[in-house]
C-alpha cells in the first residue's frame, strides 16, 4: 500500500514563508506565517465542529479577526498564543514593516508549532 502525505494549506504557507524569510523578505514571510496560522485555525474549527463559531462565520458571511481569536481561545491556550504571534506578524511584520529578520524568525518558531498541533487533531 502506498502512503500519501497530504499537505494542508498551512503546511504549504509555512514552507513558502520559510523560503521567503531565508531570502530576506521579512514582510512577505510575515504575512505567509499569519495566513498559515489563520488557515490552521479555520481547519481546526471545522475538524472540532465548533458549531457556535461556524454559525457566527455564516451569519457574518466571512471570518473576522475577532472570530479567529474567539476560535483560537476555544481550541486551546497554545493555539491562542500562536494566533497572537501570528497577528503580531500580520500587523507589525506585514502592514507596518517594522520587524527585522531575527524578530520574524523568533515569532515563526511558534507558528511552526501549529502544524504539529493541527496534525494531532487530524490523525
Amino acid at each position: 500500500m502506498v502512503s500519501i502525505n497530504l499537505l494542508s494549506a498551512s503546511d504549504v504557507l509555512i514552507e513558502e514563508a520559510d523560503r521567503l524569510l531565508e531570502k530576506g523578505d521579512v514582510v512577505q514571510a510575515s504575512e505567509k506565517y499569519y495566513k498559515a496560522a489563520e488557515e490552521a485555525i479555520k481547519l481546526l474549527v471545522k475538524t472540532l465542529n465548533l458549531k457556535d463559531v461556524i454559525e457566527k462565520v455564516k451569519a457574518n458571511r466571512r471570518w473576522t479577526s475577532s472570530l479567529l481569536f474567539e476560535a483560537s481561545r476555544r481550541i486551546s491556550p497554545d493555539i491562542y498564543l500562536i494566533s497572537v504571534d501570528a497577528w503580531y506578524l500580520h500587523v507589525y511584520g506585514f502592514h507596518e514593516m517594522r520587524l527585522n529578520y531575527d524578530e520574524v524568525k523568533k515569532l515563526s518558531n511558534n507558528i511552526h508549532k501549529i502544524i504539529d498541533i493541527l496534525n494531532k487533531y487530524l490523525t
